[in-house]
């Protein structure tokens, strides 16, 4: 499992090394404020007091190029610039950074973040479509018109084979997987004759529009 390195330790920082310590990772929490690494000691796997600007200091943490970094500074552009420069000159091959917005992105990635997220455009995404697709649990981009849907099945799917629903063909969209909320359980690239039951959510894959058409 690899080693993941959190610098800044924001409310989105902070979360982050906490959900993932939480999952079994081993998570190395850095943050110049010594308030907030105490806050996160007994979160992380180890809690560093330092200057994620500092090169010097990075290199003596020891961060290696097989390490994931996630850098989270909020509106500091400069400060995320800096460190993602410094990573990049260490050969770090996964760089995690966190933008306010579209125009920090397109710079952050020139530097060399090899992903960069916009948290409060992520969410707004997330609770518009829920207002849009009710039925939509979760979903995660493929491309530009493709995606993976997570669906609460609706009432007139229940009882119903897959092909009995006709997806493919009525919406131009295909089941990959049925989970089992109670169990947990998970049918992969169920069969056409699967039944659809309550407390079952569909992963399906297609165009949103033509999710929309079915919720």
């Amino acid at each position: 499992m690899k080693r993941i390195i959190v610098i800044g330790l924001g409310i989105f920082g902070l979360n982050i090394v906490k959900e993932l310590y939480e999952s079994g990772f081993e998570v190395i929490a850095i943050d110049k404020n010594k308030e907030a690494i105490q806050k996160i000691r007994d979160f992380s796997t180890k809690a560093i007091v330092a200057d994620g600007m500092d090169k010097e200091v990075m290199e003596a943490i020891g961060i290696h190029e097989d390490d994931v970094v996630i850098i989270s500074f909020g509106e500091d552009l400069a400060a995320s610039t800096l460190i993602t420069l410094h990573l990049k000159q260490l050969k770090v091959k996964n760089i995690i950074v966190k933008a306010p917005n579209e125009e920090h992105k397109q710079i952050l990635e020139k530097v060399g973040a090899t992903d960069v997220i916009i948290p409060e455009k992520e969410i707004a995404g997330k609770v518009a479509k829920s207002l849009i697709s009710p039925n939509v649990l979760d979903y995660l981009p493929l491309s530009d018109d493709y995606m993976i849907f997570e669906m609460a099945p609706p009432n007139s799917f229940l009882g119903k084979t897959i092909a009995d629903l006709q997806l493919r063909s009525k919406y131009h969209i295909e089941v990959i997987a049925i989970r089992d909320i109670l169990s947990d359980r998970i049918h992969m690239v169920p069969q056409a004759n699967f039944v659809i039951k309550d407390g079952e959510v569909l992963v399906v894959i297609g165009k949103e529009k033509d999710i929309q058409k079915i919720t």
